[in-house]
């Protein structure tokens, strides 16, 4: 069994003295692990880094094997995003939720595609900038796992106008009449997942798109299965929300 793919490097443990197993999200196979002999030379370890794109060949003699990667650069963007201690906390939230909530070996190219506009973004941008590309990369993830939100119109009205919250039992918007008797029970619909606005996200509307893909990755795809959300990614939040103190 072979094949080639790009690879955005998700993590990297060792396995001996000289090999590594990395982890990584393809474009054409998802989320997928291989061997790399001689990962921890030093030609090899600037490149094994999480947040890199890699051309990368696997090889197993069976389909359900680790398997082995040869690997080449693609994009190499690891040291720019350690540069400041908040792109750091986007590439941890990034890999985290890739490797939690992502199926092994279930191809999701629009997930990987954005993942790479996400990535350049927090490896050349602020927080400001990226947070809200953040939240779009995971309500893309939701999407393509089956539980993408409907914010197309009002639940209760089937109103399309002054959409404001959603739902927490369904993923539907509620428009601001509708949700103002049980908005406490409601979650924030920030208006940049509408398209609805040209400027720059206010830093409590980045807080509130956090707080809802985080619920919904919460609760529709990892809670069943016992687990719960990745540190880094509940971090992220923490940091969303002293930026819009």
């Amino acid at each position: 069994m072979e094949w080639s793919d790009e690879a955005i490097v998700l993590s990297v443990r060792p396995l001996g003295e000289t090999s590594t197993i990395v982890e990584g999200l393809t474009r054409n196979f998802g989320r997928h692990s291989g061997l790399v002999r001689g990962g921890v030379s030093r030609r090899l370890r600037g490149l094994l880094q999480p947040g890199n794109t890699l051309r990368v060949n696997w090889r197993a003699r069976l389909t359900e094997h680790l398997g082995s990667f040869t690997v080449e650069p693609h994009r190499t963007r690891a040291g720019d995003m350690m540069d400041t201690r908040e792109a750091l906390m986007g590439l941890n939230a990034f890999s985290g939720v890739a490797s939690a909530v992502l199926p092994d070996r279930e191809p999701h190219a629009t997930v990987f595609e954005a993942g790479e506009i996400l990535l350049d973004a927090i490896a050349a941008d602020s927080f400001a900038h990226w947070g809200p590309l953040f939240v779009r990369w995971e309500t893309g993830v939701l999407e393509a796992l089956g539980f993408g939100l409907d914010l197309t119109r009002c639940a209760a009205t089937g109103t399309t106008d002054d959409l404001r919250y959603v739902s927490p039992k369904t993923g539907r918007a509620v428009s601001a009449a509708a949700g103002a008797p049980y908005h406490d029970r409601l979650l924030i619909l920030p208006g940049f997942l509408l398209g609805s606005q040209n400027a720059e996200p206010a830093a409590e509307e980045i807080v509130a798109g956090l707080r809802l893909t985080g619920y919904f990755l919460l609760d529709r795809v990892l809670r069943p299965h016992d687990r719960v959300l990745p540190l880094a990614r509940t971090r992220l939040t923490d940091l969303a929300t002293r930026e819009s103190a």
